[in-house]
């Protein structure tokens, strides 16, 4: 018996090349060589960048703009107006946990997991979201226009916006690389912003918003010249409107598809080894059980809700309480660029003094100004100061976020090593709180301005009405943000454990990919064989 299988085994060895023979038999022998890094290139971040801006320039146009369209150009009563707002907001909060679930039970394609979602979700979103600035001729469905066409672009861009953001885990497995693309990515976000803010902005801004000096229009109705004139006008603003969709949805389309051209997904080691993966409620469970998600959250919940509350009521914050009516977007013009400038900075300060140090000096800075514009009086060059400071601060609002989302999905990756696919619930579940808090945020905030007297199409407003904007713009912010630092003192991941997780999480790659080797050496040999 053993004559024989010494005999077999000599067979065998005749057979094999000797490189691969040696191999079999001093396996001790081999030294494991470090993993090289995987390293993105440039235009490989620039592409993936490219990416987040079709979300921020829609979004920014449709927070800035759509309240003050709603109400002075499609002319919706406010009531009505406050449902579109809170309804559209909700339904998207939603979504985003529905999107995170298809996407989890989505299986892997030839262009990945996730890209499929963005090239499907494109064309429709942009058709959508051109009917939502379109104003229909039938007055009395008006408002069910705005709410069914407003739902149906934020799903669809729920579509693009989730598997995109869940692809920060899959362009690259260096924690480094994630976040250098990750802040290539908040620039060009910030950048779109920008663009969907000076877009929206200077063309609206050419066109003469018609308003009324009586709020009744009695004094307007009996000019029969002026009405006209009013009307012309108005035609001329609503289409200044479309012509802003139609410019933003071409840009759109132009970072979907240098998006899908430049970026290619990568699967985690250890993720190809798993048999099947996780059902979704499982992994919900998990997720929502995990500490630092749950704290990261929290904290950002108020930060976002304050500055979205500010988003929302700008426009009308300038052109009533401050009186800037033709300036409010020159105004958001400055806040973006300044706020496009100092990402990079921000992306040097929390990699010199850690993330947790970024949030609070970050965040905490917009509320010296937001106090400043809170009592000061009316003054247009202290009002563009105040907007170019407050510009630093929402940079950071938007890049802290993002770049420390991928830390707790790395603890979470250590803590539960068999867990995979569960990425997108990470980030529609972020998106999902945000959002729905947003929702009820502008909802309430409408509504208030409904209650406090607002007038639709007037030249200027109540007392009541610029006192609320001053509390919506300033005040509420202000305590929104203070409640959010107070939360931030109980995420656990400083740049110790950040490190550190590093580290184990580079250990377990490692093992996953000698593992795979492994099997691909046994299996050539067997093939030989």
């Amino acid at each position: 018996m053993a004559k024989g299988e010494g005999s077999e085994s000599g067979s065998a060895a005749g057979l094999l090349p000797t490189g691969i023979l040696q191999a079999a038999e001093r396996p001790a022998q081999v030294k494991k060589e470090p993993k090289k890094k995987q390293q993105l290139s440039i235009c490989n971040k620039l592409c993936y960048a490219v990416g987040g801006a079709p979300y921020q320039v829609t979004g920014c146009a449709l927070g800035f703009f759509l309240q003050i369209y709603l109400l002075d150009v499609a002319q919706v009563d406010p009531f009505s107006a406050s449902i579109i707002l809170f309804v559209g907001r909700a339904w998207d909060a939603f979504t985003d946990p529905l999107v995170g679930f298809c996407i989890s039970k989505s299986s892997w394609t030839r262009l990945g997991r996730l890209m499929p979602w963005i090239i499907f979700s494109t064309p429709l979103a942009i058709i959508a979201y051109f009917l939502i600035w379109f104003v229909p001729d039938f007055p009395q469905g008006q408002a069910l226009w705005y709410l069914l066409f407003y739902c149906l672009f934020e799903t669809l861009v729920t579509c693009f916006h989730v598997p995109y953001s869940a692809l920060t885990m899959f362009i690259s497995t260096e924690q480094s690389e994630r976040d250098s693309a990750t802040a290539y990515r908040m620039t060009v976000e910030v950048l779109g912003t920008v663009l969907g803010t000076a877009i929206q902005g200077q063309i609206v801004g050419q066109a003469d918003t018609p308003c009324l000096q009586d709020p009744n229009g009695s004094a307007l109705a009996s000019e029969g010249t002026n009405h006209t004139q009013s009307a012309t006008s108005l035609k001329e603003t609503q289409n200044a409107y479309l012509l802003a969709a139609g410019v933003i949805a071409s840009i759109y389309v132009i970072c979907a598809v240098i998006l899908t051209l430049g970026v290619r997904e990568q699967r985690e080691p250890y993720e190809t080894q798993q048999a099947e993966p996780m059902s979704f409620f499982r992994g919900l469970r998990l997720v929502m059980s995990h500490g630092p998600y749950v704290k990261l959250i929290a904290g950002f919940l108020f930060t976002s809700l304050a500055f979205m509350l500010v988003e929302g009521n700008f426009a009308l914050f300038c052109t009533y309480t401050l009186g800037f009516r033709n300036e409010f977007q020159n105004l958001l013009l400055a806040i973006m660029l300044s706020a496009t400038f100092t990402i990079p900075i921000w992306q040097w300060f929390l990699t010199r003094f850690g993330k947790k140090t970024a949030v609070y000096t970050g965040i905490s800075s917009a509320v010296p100004f937001l106090i400043l514009v809170a009592f000061m009086k009316s003054n247009l060059i202290i009002t563009y100061v105040v907007a170019v400071a407050a510009g630093i601060s929402v940079a950071a609002a938007f890049l802290l976020p993002w770049s420390m989302l991928p830390d707790v999905i790395d603890d979470f990756h250590l803590k539960q090593p068999q867990s995979h696919g569960t990425e997108p619930i990470f980030f529609s579940f972020y998106v999902f709180f945000t959002k729905f808090a947003s929702g009820v945020s502008l909802g309430i905030s409408t509504l208030s301005l409904d209650f406090a007297g607002y007038q639709t199409r007037g030249c200027s407003q109540p007392a009541r009405v610029k006192f609320t904007l001053k509390m919506l713009v300033t005040i509420a912010p202000i305590v929104l943000i203070l409640l959010g630092l107070l939360l931030f003192k109980l995420y656990p991941i400083d740049e110790e454990k950040r490190r550190q997780n590093k580290k184990d999480l580079q250990a377990l790659r490692e093992e996953a990919s000698s593992s795979g080797c492994s099997d691909t050496d046994s299996t050539e040999l067997a093939r030989i064989l």
